[in-house]
């Protein structure tokens, strides 16, 4: 394998890694919600009227028959976000192996200050060199 395709391989590996937070956030800001939901009508009457959203449509209902379905799929989520903590484990010891073989390493401030020395160096050049030449 040449450096690009070590390069693009590595990137995919650390986008896959991304996803998978960014998927365990979105799963976890719906668990809460979840959470809250169940908190609210708990402590409610169970043959009180209840509006729950199910696939697009809001229908009626009572909190006897929506607190168990929001109770398993807060369930499900957990399990999904289990699931995903998982193979995003997988995921980072994947990678870690892929930088031991190929002996990454990454620059984290280094590159950008380089590239902001870059830019102040310029600029300097353009506004010192005029003044010295007068």
């Amino acid at each position: 394998m040449n450096e690009q395709a070590i390069a693009n391989v590595y990137a995919s590996m650390r986008n896959e890694i991304n996803q998978f937070y960014s998927k365990i956030t979105e799963l976890e800001m719906e668990v809460s919600e979840h959470s809250l939901v169940i908190n609210a009508i708990k402590p409610l009457d169970p043959s009180r009227r209840c509006y729950r959203m199910i696939g697009g449509v809001l229908v009626e209902r009572t909190i006897r028959e929506v607190l168990p379905a929001v109770q398993r799929n807060k369930e499900g989520l957990e399990e999904v976000i289990a699931r995903l903590n998982e193979a995003s484990e997988k995921k980072k010891k994947e990678l870690a192996e892929f930088e031991a073989k190929y002996k990454i390493r990454i620059r984290k401030g280094d590159g950008e200050m380089k590239d902001e020395s870059k830019k102040e160096g310029n600029a300097q050049g353009v506004l010192v060199g005029p003044a010295g030449s007068n």
